[in-house]
């Protein structure tokens, strides 16, 4: 099914610097945005920022079933993105503060997933090299006899990597058990899954299981429409992160697929993309406001502590 995502609202997230040439760059950005764009078709700006200029913005589209919320991360210059982990769970604004000394976030996006039983990760997290949240730490997981004979799929998914690569900072997306390619360090790492482009890879990570042409098994609800987050990487290297939303209206049927996830990604841009973790987990947060994805019966946006989050930095000079 092809769908149309109609832009409600964008802009840049924070003013151009005060030069003749940033403030006509905004202005003409400014006018730009303002266009209504449909899926597949890409607005084009008379002046092109410097990489070190360019700021997060962010965007939000609607479609008949759901409102989706997208920051884009200009990469190369000032911004970074990092994963932040708790102890405890948290609400995602909680993860906003001066993490670990790296600077407060101007955005955020909920990332890996977790067993809110015990609140221990079922994703690897890596911060600054070093294995922070192990999922074969949980017990809960690794002594679950449902999921044995998905074990080694799932202790491999699909990551989001930063790595050092002669000195430039680089993303890229995944397995878990994947080497780093020569010349790189791997910095941070946080996991989800399944990957989404260039494939939407279901089976191979443990989340869906398909025999005789029937699906046996599909642990995320793929084909369902629910409220989903994801991050994907454009061929220009600039980040997305993405928060499908369901409706109030009409919680029981809204949000999305997962391959409607992955079409609207690759609609702006993306050329990999990971799914994080969703349902109820789903909310993002971009400069002091907060947006939360899943709907209650009532029509109530549902506000859930998470383990883990993708957080927007300023790199230090």
């Amino acid at each position: 099914m092809r769908h149309s995502y109609r832009l409600i609202k964008g802009g840049l997230a924070i003013a151009t610097l005060a030069s003749a040439v940033s403030l006509l760059t905004a202005c003409t950005t400014w006018l730009a945005q303002r266009s209504p764009t449909e899926l597949g078709t890409h607005t084009q700006q008379a002046i092109a920022l410097p990489v070190q200029d360019r700021q997060p913005e962010y965007h939000r589209y609607e479609t008949a079933r759901s409102v989706i919320h997208l920051v884009r991360v200009p990469v190369g210059g000032r911004w970074q993105v990092v994963p932040r982990v708790t102890e405890r769970l948290s609400l995602l604004p909680q993860f906003a503060g001066n993490g670990g000394g790296d600077g407060a976030a101007i955005a955020l996006i909920n990332a890996g997933f977790f067993d809110p039983a015990n609140q221990l990760t079922t994703s690897a997290i890596t911060v600054n090299g070093a294995l922070v949240a192990d999922p074969r730490q949980n017990s809960r997981l690794m002594g679950n006899p449902d999921l044995t004979a998905y074990l080694d799929r799932i202790l491999n998914r699909s990551e989001l990597r930063r790595s050092l690569c002669g000195g430039e900072v680089r993303y890229s997306i995944a397995r878990h058990q994947d080497p780093v390619p020569p010349g790189c360090q791997q910095q941070d790492a946080i996991g989800a899954g399944p990957r989404l482009l260039p494939s939407l890879d279901l089976e191979t990570e443990g989340f869906r299981e398909v025999v005789n042409g029937r699906v046996v098994r599909d642990a995320i609800g793929s084909d369902r429409p629910n409220a989903r987050s994801a991050v994907g990487i454009t061929a220009e290297g600039d980040l997305l992160l993405v928060m499908a939303a369901q409706r109030p209206e009409a919680p029981q049927s809204s949000g999305i697929t997962l391959p409607e996830m992955a079409q609207f990604l690759a609609s702006q841009g993306a050329v990999e993309a990971l799914n994080l973790d969703g349902g109820s987990s789903a909310s993002l947060f971009f400069q002091g406001n907060t947006f939360y994805g899943r709907v209650n019966a009532e029509g109530q946006w549902v506000q859930r502590p998470v383990k883990s989050a993708l957080a927007v930095i300023e790199r230090s000079p």
